[in-house]
């Protein structure tokens, strides 16, 4: 019975040390910032995806106004496109919930009308570089708008760290 007392008995030594405490707080610091960063990178992707999903829709609006008035329109964003149901509300970069009323904002998608009503031009400022949907896009820096870039390689307005999503008709 002493033997075991002794095996078991407490002489001071209960508890961690100083050096043990650190190590652990250091390892859970490390695999935190590993894990925040593969959130920020599914996050740019998510983003990524709702941008071509709202270009998508704003395309199919577009459709829709060009089938009714035998042209596309000077601006997407006021009560152009919402007014006449062909959308129930022009979407927003993700990134900035901020409300695009007139195009100026930078929340607002990039859109010019060329050809006087007959072909249009449309961006999106994805963040994610080599993104699948670059590959299948216009770079629209040949078409001569307003998108004074408009290629894969840099924003739409030449935005550093943003790749270029272009569309046309």
């Amino acid at each position: 019975m002493n033997t075991f007392k002794r095996a078991f008995r407490s002489e001071g030594n209960g508890g961690f040390t100083l050096i043990e405490l650190l190590v652990v707080i250091a390892i859970i610091g490390i695999l935190s910032s590993v894990v925040l960063a593969s959130l920020n990178s599914a996050r740019q992707k998510g983003r990524d995806a709702r941008r071509i999903s709202d270009v998508k829709q704003i395309q199919l609006a577009l459709e829709l106004f060009y089938d009714s008035n035998a042209g596309y329109p000077t601006g997407i964003y006021g009560t152009i496109l919402t007014g006449p149901g062909y959308i129930s509300a022009v979407p927003t970069d993700p990134s900035d919930n901020t409300a695009c009323t007139d195009g100026a904002q930078a929340s607002c998608y990039d859109y010019d009308q060329l050809s006087s009503g007959d072909s249009y031009e449309l961006g999106a400022n994805l963040e994610t570089a080599g993104h699948s949907a670059l590959n299948s896009d216009v770079d629209t820096a040949t078409l001569g708008g307003n998108l004074t870039d408009g290629t894969d390689a840099n924003g739409c307005a030449a935005e550093a760290n943003r790749y270029c999503y272009n569309v046309t008709p």
